[in-house]
């Protein structure tokens, strides 16, 4: 039988890994390896660096350092070690580190300055690397790390190492590692990250980094891949050329009010960079996309969460270090003026020196026209004016945030017109294939080269597994009993309209009464503010927040209303914008910038508001690791629901998942809501030029509509449009040809030849006219409107909501559901329905032993499923079968502690001990006598009640009195085993 490796078990296999990555290791025996190197260069166990190799080193990589002047650089060294705060000595170390050292040297020539290399980054060749274990520091205090890494003498990683097999783990080693960093901080001046592992696991993590941030390194190139997930992260991370590529071009210090830190990459940070460098390394940028070997651009499609900002600014600092460019100005493009403020800060933050912020389309224009080495930050809509191969560098790389929305309102043509030669890398968590809803363009289509989809990919399932974000479960809450007075309805309907032929109404109806409509009807609205407000209770208790989502400005003003009146003002935010046209219910909201910014930032850092109810607002780029519960009343779909969802998935301490509660019937079938159709993909296929040709044939048939009509914009030429089309056939002409016009110029866009050829300009002033022409004809259609607002009141006052259906199976977000892009074949289905069950179990296993028999059975499907005793559909029908089950517990126990306490308890004297009563009669008594008691003598008022000592001893002293004074069996007050059993059933069910 084999057994868990002791802690020497785990230090020997890392240092053979290490010995196999060409470092010189000590210690693979079980020795005491760093007595080696003590001894061989003479170390003093107050001294953390091997200061005679340093000295062998600093006169092998410097002509200016000689052994007649190498113990004065020591001793200047020695000085910089000292400090009195680790953070600020690690980032000055980490200057001497990567740029040198200042000596002053004396020649011929007089007094002279240089700077003394300490570590070679060019030809690693050149460099003394050593591994070796137990690395004795004594400085007041004594400290023993596992293992340490030296480049040169200088101690650049530390590693604390733990064995499962003796009840440690990765967390011990961290808490170790950290207090080592608190009693001998002068070990850790000079460090790069630390390691802390166990027998199967291993995080790394800056210096000074708290727990949260020690991180996996769960990807590796070929030659360093294993099914050894602890060897493979070794082998990827802490290979020489890797880890002195990290240490050069890798570190940041984020100078912040709230603490400084040091930030290193995460590993699909670093991959991508390195994606992103090969690309323009062996890359040519091109003004034309068909030209033969186009590979000028790439998606980095990272999720939410991953740390997409950083990974630009990583890219960016490398573009403009390396030498693969001689001169490169690289563009920081966001879509918003918060994330560009947010990505201002950012820059400001780490200190990136050779930065910029465009101030203005003016500014942009003359940066890019002067072309400097530099890093440029700006939003894209800067660039609506800028003009056409103004491109003053040839050196160009662009990196756009929010890749999915950089194609918006032709803002892309006018980016590729004003830097037609340029690298251009797309970043984004939810790219958007052509036919989605709402979708502009394809997102793959715009930045990945033909026969690539995406240059580098870390999905929401790599996510969730590396702990950066949490899954996120819904639970569906859209059908409602709708108690409907048909007559009445059908009556009033005749009354008010009965001019309307019963065709001409159904349509109406099937316009007017859409879902957003449904929302803003009182009956509906009461419902469902009913059940936030009794979810929100369980939310709020274990202090987290939540956010309405609403379809309309109407029915967040509606739910706004109603929330306050249960919950009170303070405790509720609503957030929206209004005009003066609004009415008095929608414009008693209203908020402008700064107000919203102050509630956003109320909502993340103090304990009000704890709900939002948002209309357009705060589901992208919003981040709150507080916000765990989102109630969806809006119909989203593919990215733009990926959007929303990742609202709640952000980590917290303490914080398990998101939840999403839907009273849509988003997830009803989740499938359909995140993929993408088949119709779409072959139409995103076609041939570019033969889209660029039809959109020129489809402008001129538009034009010639307005044949002889001066092209300017005003009055006089509108009003004459507005004649022209006026009546058939031009009026029906017009309509169509535009919509028509506008899908061709919607998926070409973005397209620099729009701007070259005059033809962006056509079609604007086209699409103004069109926007007349809907004001226009919109002025004789307003009975309608009229007609929609009664529509709406009929219906509410004949129509009623009740209870809303609440027996749906809570689902998991994640992994397969939310890749998006796979058919769900039946062996995922197994696999999420098994998840799916067990989430719905996990809470509950403690609350009634019928709870922990189905949990039993679900383990017991999956394990005969996994071993091929159960075929696929065969295992979905029995956990199906659970699952119905557990809801039928679910409604046997009820909603109330009381009465599921007494079910869990009368269960248990049924089928657990049937022998120990006559009858169910006597259970029943047995279980309501126990629970009456309970509930008079026990106090549960205060946190913590379960725990408490005294209140432990007065449920047990209620356990006893109930079975022998008022029941008399010594039996069962003397079975442990049901007394245990009991206690369990009342705190899991009143807790």
């Amino acid at each position: 039988m084999s057994s868990l490796p002791s802690e020497q078990g785990v230090e020997t296999s890392l240092l053979s890994w290490l010995d196999g990555l060409g470092w010189e290791t000590h210690g693979q025996d079980g020795s005491q390896g760093a007595s080696v190197l003590d001894e061989r260069y003479s170390r003093s166990t107050a001294d953390v660096i091997y200061w005679d190799l340093l000295a062998e080193q600093a006169i092998e990589l410097n002509d200016a350092v000689t052994p007649e002047n190498v113990d004065r650089l020591i001793s200047s060294l020695k000085r910089d070690l000292d400090t009195d705060d680790l953070l600020t000595g690690n980032r000055e170390f980490y200057g001497v580190l990567t740029k040198g050292k200042q000596f002053q040297i004396e020649s011929d020539d007089g007094t002279e300055y240089v700077y003394v290399d300490l570590i070679d980054f060019e030809d690693l060749e050149r460099n003394r690397f050593h591994a070796v274990n137990q690395f004795s520091v004594s400085r007041g205090t004594t400290i023993r790390p596992d293992v340490n890494l030296f480049v040169n003498g200088i101690p650049l990683v530390t590693m604390e190492l733990k064995s499962l097999a003796q009840d440690n783990d990765y967390y011990d080693a961290i808490s170790d590692l950290q207090n080592y960093e608190e009693t001998v901080p002068r070990l850790f001046v000079p460090g790069l990250f630390n390691v802390a592992a166990d027998t199967t696991a291993l995080r790394y993590g800056a210096v000074g980094a708290p727990t949260q941030f020690y991180m996996k390194w769960a990807d590796a190139p070929e030659q360093f891949q294993s099914d050894n997930e602890m060897q493979q992260a070794v082998q990827a991370l802490c290979n020489p050329a890797t880890l002195l590529d990290i240490l050069k071009r890798f570190v940041f210090y984020d100078r912040r009010a709230g603490g400084d830190a040091k930030i290193v990459p995460r590993y699909m940070q670093y991959y991508a960079v390195t994606r992103i460098l090969d690309r323009v390394r062996e890359g040519e940028p091109s003004a034309d996309p068909d030209e033969p070997g186009y590979l000028d651009r790439g998606l980095v499609w990272h999720t939410q969460g991953s740390g997409k900002s950083f990974t630009m600014l990583y890219a960016a600092e490398n573009l403009l270090s390396q030498d693969m460019l001689d001169t490169p100005q690289v563009f920081l493009i966001v879509d918003t003026d918060k994330l560009a403020s947010q990505m201002r800060d950012t820059l400001s933050n780490v200190g990136f020196e050779q930065s910029v912020v465009a101030e203005s389309i003016d500014h942009l224009q003359e940066l890019i026209e002067q072309g400097r080495s530099e890093v440029v930050l700006t939003t894209i809509q800067k660039f609506q004016d800028v003009e056409p191969d103004a491109q003053g560098n040839d050196e160009v790389v662009v990196m756009s945030d929010e890749a999915h929305r950089f194609m918006e309102k032709d803002l892309g043509s006018r980016l590729d017109a004003a830097l037609p030669k340029s690298f251009h890398f797309g970043f984004t968590g939810t790219p958007v294939r052509e036919g989605e809803e709402d979708a502009d363009r394809n997102t793959f289509d715009e930045f990945s080269p033909e026969g690539e989809e995406y240059l580098h990919r870390y999905s929401v399932k790599e996510g969730i597994e590396d702990g950066l974000i949490l899954p996120v479960y819904f639970r569906l809450r859209h059908q409602m009993e709708w108690n409907v007075d048909e007559a009445g309805l059908d009556e009033e309907f005749e009354q008010q309209f009965a001019g309307l032929t019963t065709e001409e109404k159904r349509e109406f109806i099937r316009e007017a009464v859409t879902s957003r409509e449904l929302a803003e009807l009182e009956p509906r609205v009461e419902t469902v503010v009913d059940e936030i407000d009794d979810h929100f209770d369980g939310v709020d208790k274990n202090g987290w927040k939540g956010m309405v989502v609403t379809p309309s400005r109407k029915s967040a003003a509606m739910y706004g209303e109603r929330l306050m009146e249960r919950r009170g003002e303070d405790e509720i935010e609503v957030l929206y914008t209004a005009t003066s046209d609004d009415s008095d219910l929608i414009q008693q909201f209203h908020t402008e910038n700064e107000e919203r910014d102050q509630i956003v930032k109320r909502f993340k850092d103090e304990d009000e508001p704890k709900l939002l109810v948002v209309h357009n607002m705060l589901l992208t780029g919003f981040d709150a690791p507080n916000l765990k519960t989102m109630y969806l009343d809006r119909n989203l779909k593919n990215h733009n629901l990926m959007q929303a969802i990742a609202r709640t998935n952000r980590v917290a301490e303490g914080k398990q998942n998101g939840e999403i509660v839907d009273f849509q019937g988003v997830f009803e079938n989740i499938d359909d809501a995140l993929d993408y159709d088949p119709e779409t993909k072959a139409y995103a296929a076609r041939d570019r030029e033969q889209l660029f040709a039809e959109l020129e044939e489809q402008l001129d048939i538009v034009l010639d509509i307005f044949e002889d009509i001066p092209m300017d914009d005003s009055q006089e030429t509108i009003d004459q449009c507005l004649a022209r089309v006026s009546t058939h056939p031009e009026k029906r002409d017009f309509k169509q040809g535009f919509r028509r016009l506008q899908n061709l110029y919607e998926s070409v866009s973005p397209d620099g030849r729009l701007v070259q050829e005059g033809i962006q300009d056509d079609y604007k002033w086209l699409a103004r006219v069109y926007t007349a022409f809907q004001r226009h004809h919109n002025r004789e259609d307003r009975p309608k409107d009229a007609m929609r607002e009664k529509t709406r009141e009929i219906i509410e006052e004949h129509v009623d909501v009740g209870e809303i259906k609440r027996d749906f199976p809570v689902y998991e977000l994640g992994q397969e559901h939310l890749e998006a892009i796979e058919d769900m074949d039946p062996a995922t289905a197994a696999t999420n329905v098994a998840h799916a069950t067990r989430e719905h179990l996990q809470p509950k296993t403690g609350q009634n032993p019928k709870y922990k028999r189905l949990s039993e059975r679900v383990n017991e499907i999956v394990e005969e499923w996994e071993q091929g005793d159960r075929s696929d559909p065969e295992a979905v029908e029995a956990l199906t079968e659970v699952e119905e089950a557990v809801l039928e517990v679910d409604e046997q126990a009820g909603e109330q502690a009381k009465a599921q306490a007494e079910f869990a308890i009368y269960t248990h004297l049924t089928e657990e001990t049937p022998t120990a009563v006559d009858t169910e009669d006597e259970a029943q008594a047995i279980a309501a006598d126990i629970v009456d008691e309970f509930e008079d003598r026990v106090d549960r008022s205060y946190p913590g009640w379960e725990t408490n000592e005294p209140t432990v001893q007065t449920l047990e002293v209620v356990l006893l009195d109930v079975l022998l004074k008022e029941h008399d069996r010594p039996a069962l007050a003397k079975d442990d085993a049901f007394l245990d059993a009991v206690r369990g059933y009342l705190v899991e069910n009143y807790v």
